[in-house]
């Protein structure tokens, strides 16, 4: 058996209503003075109205940093670590989707050991100090509340990833009930994220090992058993809890098998054109899923019975190829837009987007196949709808 290091979240509280138990938590660090990180939709929408009620009732100063964008721009994770130094701030806690707390690990971070951002991007770099940390998502997606990774958008709207063990959070608080008012397409997009999360870390060429498998597994079939009721009835709370618990199940994941080729071609749709996260993966995930069928077919093959029980009887080739069909059905049927056109891409774009999918090498070297420019190109046309896709 190959050697492995497994790390995730020391601490996770899953509960309906778990937002309230926040001060407890708090509390245990002794902190006074909280900055909460998240953005101005998820505060607009109500929901950290129970946490910002129960820590003011247990006296904690509550200072909030809700300057938080999609794709978080480097600019704005310094201006929130500045303000977390100039305030004081002994805990941060965030509340939002993936960028939020992405941001949030950083800010953590930045404001307690004092290090610039240019300074630690890349594995392993950040090794300082950072403030105390509570993650906590409204979306069923990114599971970044368990993972050591931190995603920036550059000035050069180029991705770059800070990825460190300090960057791993000291609780992450899942409450589903902060997911019931998703609306449909951001439940089908963050959704697919948080499969293609667990497919790429089942089929990760790099790191790969047992107890990533079995939570991949777990997340697929939590994932794949509930997305499409929690698209048409977002109010259902069970379906909702599965959604959560399989997306942090696919964060523990993908930390430690990272992610490949979906990710490193998704990156320049949302960076250049601003596309949410997950339904960046989602348009090139089918894609890039026929390109690597040959490379993972027995991978892929393993994997289908959690989509499709019938697909168990079937000979590997044909059961693999079942598994990208059920993938491709759930697509369909949860309203994931269907070509890069209909988030403003054109034919002249490709090039630039294959040239900076091509600079992504910390993920493009755990494909199961390899990727190249030319390669690249073509995915991204075919998901253009330019070239047809492959039988």
């Amino acid at each position: 058996m190959n050697p492995f290091t497994f790390q995730t979240t020391p601490n996770v509280l899953f509960e309906a209503g778990a937002a309230k138990k926040l001060p407890e938590i708090v509390g245990s660090f002794g902190a006074r003075r909280v900055l909460l990180v998240t953005d101005k939709g998820v505060r607009g929408a109500g929901l950290t109205e129970a946490a910002e009620a129960a820590l003011a009732a247990a006296g904690v100063t509550l200072d909030v940093y809700e300057d938080v964008v999609a794709d978080p721009p480097s600019t704005v994770i310094e201006a929130a670590a500045k303000r977390a130094r100039e305030l004081g701030t002994d805990l941060v806690l965030s509340i939002g989707g993936g960028s939020a707390l992405d941001t949030a690990k950083l800010v953590a971070y930045l404001a307690k050991s004092d290090e610039p951002l240019d300074a630690i991007y890349g594995v392993g770099l950040a090794k300082g100090d950072r403030l105390p940390l509570i993650l906590v998502p409204t979306t069923a997606g990114t599971g970044s509340e368990v993972t050591p990774i931190s995603i920036v958008t550059t000035p050069t709207t180029e991705k770059k990833g800070v990825v460190a063990p300090k960057l791993l959070p000291d609780w992450a608080v899942l409450d589903p009930e902060l997911t019931l008012g998703l609306p449909s397409h951001v439940t089908a997009a963050t959704g697919i994220d948080a499969m293609v999360h667990a497919i790429e870390a089942f089929t990760s060429k790099n790191k790969k090992n047992p107890i990533s498998d079995q939570l991949a597994k777990q997340a697929l079939a939590l994932l794949s058993a509930n997305i499409r009721t929690a698209c048409a009835d977002g109010k259902n709370l069970e379906a909702r809890s599965g959604m959560l618990l399989g997306s942090m199940l696919a964060g523990m994941a993908f930390a430690n098998a990272p992610v490949a080729a979906v990710h490193a071609l998704a990156y320049p749709v949302g960076a250049i054109f601003h596309v949410p996260h997950g339904l960046s993966n989602a348009l090139v995930l089918m894609g890039v899923m026929r390109f690597n069928l040959s490379h993972a077919e027995a991978l892929y093959a393993e994997l289908a019975p959690i989509l499709d029980p019938a697909a168990a009887d079937l000979p590997q080739p044909e059961a693999a190829k079942r598994f990208v069909e059920s993938l491709d059905a759930i697509c369909r049927d949860c309203k994931v837009p269907a070509s890069l056109a209909e988030v403003g891409v054109a034919r002249q774009d490709l090039e630039r987007m294959a040239t900076d999918a091509m600079k992504q090498t910390r993920l493009l070297v755990n494909n199961p196949r390899e990727v190249t420019y030319d390669d690249a190109f073509k995915i991204y046309a075919e998901a253009l709808g330019e070239v047809r896709p492959a039988a």
